[in-house]
């Protein structure tokens, strides 16, 4: 069984609050995100005004249905959103056959 894994790349609207950003950016992951089945493990990172989030499921089926379920947002999901430019959002989806360990690049 192969994992997945999003990639995504954004910066925030001109003039958002990043404290309020990453306030409903956790509420959302802690509270609906990562309740979903196949869940895995998510993250965010910042370089200057690039904000990249990259998330891991355990099979396409969980990160398709996810993706489906998503199309109806919540009030969580609106309000994390709204912080984002769209405009300079790009996405990614990868499959992962196999994990790489220390271990296993000896």
């Amino acid at each position: 069984m192969s994992n997945v894994v999003f990639y995504t790349t954004y910066k925030l609207k001109e003039g958002v609050s990043v404290e309020d950003f990453l306030i409903a950016k956790s509420n959302l992951s802690e509270q609906q995100v990562s309740k979903k089945k196949g869940w895995v493990s998510s993250t965010y990172l910042r370089d200057g005004d690039v904000w990249a989030d990259y998330g891991v499921w355990e099979t396409m089926d969980d990160y398709k249905a996810f993706i489906l379920s998503s199309r109806k947002p919540t009030e969580l999901a609106k309000t994390m959103y709204g912080f984002i430019d769209f405009n300079t959002l790009t996405s990614r989806v990868y499959t992962v056959e196999r994990h790489i360990t220390p271990e296993t690049i000896k």
